[in-house]
């Protein structure tokens, strides 16, 4: 039996708990999901704890890079982004992943499937070492607005084969110009550049649901070009830790379109 849970602080907002009991539901797994506040810190503790009967985790912020040093096994992808969202338990170890990228590229590829040269990412934290990651082709050219030169190494190791391009957050960005730009940052973070949408000629990726949908969100849809937001992305993400769960391949498109049902009803 799947005894799973989401981890994180804050987690009262998540929609992990629905989406995962209405997948099991769909393919009749017995499985039980709920969530835990668990700040940063706690991770070890509560797994010693109680989480000590717990079989599946999903990770969200701040423990996604605390658990690389709790796992007993970390996947190649989990060391590439020093960062991971999936634990599960496999012989009484612990194994730690990252569907973050794979959800990324699901999410993306569902709403336009083309190659991305030119790509403007905001934000330089886990989330965006998961999408730099995605896009890690010699063909990118990857542009990281961050406020943190700290972040620079961490981000260049997630995305060795990509030109990478760093600015200042104040840099005068033409968000127009991208084949794609993607928002890491939360909440309304990422107001500032509101006013350099006129007429984008790429996609846009909003990573956030919380709020829904952020006002960038909102000013790039008044243009009618595309874009993702992140409920797909959330969705996507959690097949992935579905099929690690339950060990089952899903018909993903049938999936994703249940669980925006779903998810849609609450937001």
């Amino acid at each position: 039996m799947i005894n799973a849970g989401v981890l994180g602080s804050p987690i009262s907002h998540s929609l992990s708990p629905l989406l995962h009991t209405t997948a099991y539901r769909y393919l009749g797994v017995e499985g039980e999901y709920h969530a835990y506040e668990v700040a940063s810190g706690g991770l070890a503790d509560f797994l010693l704890g109680k989480g000590k009967d717990l079989n599946c985790l999903s990770l969200t912020m701040p423990l996604k890079e605390e658990a690389l040093g709790v796992a007993d096994h970390v996947s190649s992808i989990s060391k590439q982004i020093a960062s991971g969202n999936t634990l599960h338990k496999k012989d009484s170890s612990w194994h730690l992943t990252s569907t973050d990228v794979e959800g990324f590229s699901f999410a993306l590829k569902a709403v336009a499937d083309f190659q991305y040269d030119e790509v403007l990412v905001i934000g330089a934290g886990a989330t965006a070492r998961a999408v730099a990651a995605a896009c890690n082709r010699s063909s990118t050219t990857l542009t990281v607005a961050g406020r943190s030169e700290k972040r620079h190494n961490s981000i260049r190791k997630s995305a060795p084969d990509a030109t990478l391009e760093f600015v200042d957050w104040e840099t005068n960005l033409d968000l127009d110009s991208f084949d794609l730009v993607v928002n890491t940052t939360p909440a309304n973070a990422a107001n500032s550049f509101i006013s350099t949408v006129n007429n984008p000629k790429g996609v846009f990726f909003e990573v956030i649901y919380n709020p829904w949908p952020t006002d960038l969100l909102e000013r790039w849809k008044s243009t009618n070009a595309a874009y993702v937001d992140g409920l797909d992305l959330l969705i996507h993400q959690a097949i992935s830790q579905v099929e690690i769960f339950t060990g089952q391949d899903i018909d993903r498109p049938a999936m994703a379109h249940l669980l925006r049902i779903e998810g849609l009803k609450v937001l």
